[in-house]
């Protein structure tokens, strides 16, 4: 049951990589950011408060704002997928929430699967291929 609850933290993490204008190629704008600055402005980053800001305002949201944490909830559940045993390995006396699966599954980095690491790390950080 713990196993589930930490999707949120997941998506939680990844949706705040969108909204706060992390990109996999610095020269692009984040989809997000306008969104963020109307009806997130007076909102203080971290604990989440921009992700629930950008939800409460989800039918107001522009087109690429959508896709783009679309594509987040995307990735938040392959990675839920690819660190289910890793979760249940290394962080299973873990209580869910308040990002602490999370940040159990980043002190624990070198002993995560390679499935699990890969999901984890962000794009901006892999090393290209080709």
């Amino acid at each position: 049951m713990k196993i589930l609850k930490w999707t949120g933290a997941v998506v939680a993490m990844l949706a705040m990589v969108i909204a706060t204008g992390a990109s996999a190629d610095a020269q692009t704008k984040n989809p997000c950011a306008d969104d963020v600055a109307k009806y997130c402005k007076d909102v203080t980053p971290g604990g989440g408060r921009l992700v629930r800001c950008l939800k409460q305002h989800e039918s107001e949201l522009s087109t690429e704002c959508k896709a783009s944490q679309e594509k987040a909830r995307e990735r938040a559940k392959e990675a839920h997928e690819a660190c289910a045993d890793d979760v249940q390995k290394l962080c299973k006396d873990i209580t869910p929430g308040g990002g602490r699966i999370v940040r159990c599954l980043k002190d624990n980095s070198k002993s995560l699967s390679p499935e699990c690491r890969d999901k984890l790390t962000p794009a901006e950080k892999k090393p290209k291929q080709g």
